[in-house]
């Protein structure tokens, strides 16, 4: 029956490929139903389901790969993914550094892919708190918008009363919609401007930019000179060329430390400034 499955789970491969989804997604599960008990079958039919964005069966096929193999750092990968596009944060976030963890412990290659995921994950967080944060101080914004939008209305059903030929109409109706639109602009405008966390400076300290990949350091480290770096560019780079990045000194991935210090500091920015991912 092993056998079988590795035959259908190649047919498979071969139509994702080429694009067939579809055909992939119903290959692994023949390939399932003949070994049900291989992890890697369900993270393949995982893979097949982010494609055509069928998150609620992925994430039913990463915990079941989860369940046959804990260590399976696809089936967090693929979960975190999947909880991403069901709205899931904070449980997407979770599966992400899991999957992270996992692809540090093997040397994986898919390390700088899943730091990314981890630092968008990070971000649909904090767009979450910024959404109730606003949503808690926007009722009276709300009030005044729906008072201008209903001013809008009033006018425009008092045109039918005016002696207005259809051309006189029309470009009288498109005159009050973009005065309406003004006024609701410069309102939010003006709320914006009297709320002291919309006057931050958006700028991101420069000692947690990676200066490799020149983007925001997840998980840095910090190397035998002193110079930190974040782990998954480290990684990438110490496969092309074992030595320093800037002494050119020979070094090794056992070489590096974990920079406990700025990775608090990291975290504690990000807490506050989600924006900062897209750096």
């Amino acid at each position: 029956m092993a056998h079988k499955a590795v035959v259908l789970k190649e047919e498979g491969n071969k139509h994702f490929q080429d694009g067939n989804f579809q055909k992939a997604e119903s290959l692994y599960s023949q390939a399932i139903q003949k070994d049900p008990s291989n992890p890697k079958l369900f993270t393949n039919r995982a893979m097949a389901r982010i494609k055509l964005q069928s998150w609620e069966t992925c994430m039913d096929d990463c915990l079941k790969c989860i369940e046959l193999d804990r260590g399976n750092m696809k089936g967090y990968y693929y979960l975190a993914q999947a909880q991403l596009n069901l709205n899931h944060p904070n449980e997407a976030l979770s599966s992400a550094l899991t999957a992270y963890e996992r692809c540090i412990e093997t040397r994986n290659s898919s390390a700088q892919a899943v730091s990314a995921l981890v630092l968008l994950a990070k971000k649909r967080k904090w767009e979450a708190k910024e959404r109730e944060r606003i949503s808690s101080r926007s009722q009276l914004l709300r009030e005044l918008e729906d008072s201008l939008i209903k001013n809008k209305n009033t006018e425009l059903q008092n045109l039918k009363f005016k002696m207005l030929d259809l051309s006189e109409e029309a470009e009288e109706k498109t005159y009050i919609e973009l005065s309406s639109r003004k006024k609701i602009e410069e309102l939010r405008s003006t709320f914006a401007i009297a709320d002291p966390s919309n006057m931050q400076q958006r700028e991101v300290p420069d000692y947690m930019i990676d200066s490799i990949s020149f983007t925001f350091m997840h998980d840095p480290v910090i190397t035998r000179t002193g110079n930190s770096y974040d782990r998954s560019t480290m990684i990438e780079h110490l496969k092309r060329s074992e030595t320093d990045p800037l002494t050119r000194d020979p070094l090794r991935l056992e070489d590096l430390r974990p920079n406990l210090a700025l990775k608090q500091a990291c975290e504690e920015f990000l807490e506050n400034n989600g924006w900062a991912v897209d750096w």
